[in-house]
C-alpha cells in the first residue's frame, strides 16, 4: 500500500494512472504536448468538454505538476496552459500506450 497525501493507492501504478484516469485528462495532455494552449483555444479542440469540467480538470493537472498555467499581466488578460516537463514524460508513456491500443484494437478485429 502507498499513501500520498490523505489518499491510498495499491502500489505506484495505481497512483501513476490516478493521475490520468477519467475521460478528459489523458486527452488533455495529448492536446498539450506539441504547444501551449489558451482556455477557449483548448476548449475548442476538445468537442464536448464543458467550461466547468475543462477548469476543473486543467486545475486538478496543475495541482498534479503536470501543467503548468500561464498568466500574464495584460489587458485583457492572457492565460495559457502547456505541459511541464513531467507532463511531457507522461505524455510519451501515454502516446506509447495510444500505439499499442492501436495495434491491439487491429488484432481484434481480425
Amino acid at each position: 500500500m502507498l499513501t500520498i497525501g490523505q489518499q491510498t493507492y495499491l502500489c505506484s501504478l495505481d497512483y501513476a494512472v490516478s493521475l490520468f484516469k477519467g475521460k478528459w485528462k489523458a486527452v488533455i495532455i495529448c492536446h498539450l504536448n506539441d504547444r501551449t494552449y489558451r482556455f477557449l483555444e483548448l476548449q475548442r479542440a476538445l468537442p464536448g468538454i464543458s467550461e466547468k469540467i475543462l477548469s476543473e480538470k486543467l486545475r486538478e493537472l496543475e495541482n498534479d505538476r503536470l501543467v503548468e498555467r500561464l498568466s500574464y499581466p495584460e489587458v485583457p488578460p492572457r492565460v495559457e496552459y502547456r505541459l511541464t516537463p513531467v507532463g511531457l514524460q507522461l505524455f510519451a508513456i501515454l502516446n506509447s500506450l495510444q500505439h499499442w491500443s492501436d495495434s491491439y484494437i487491429a488484432g481484434e478485429s481480425r
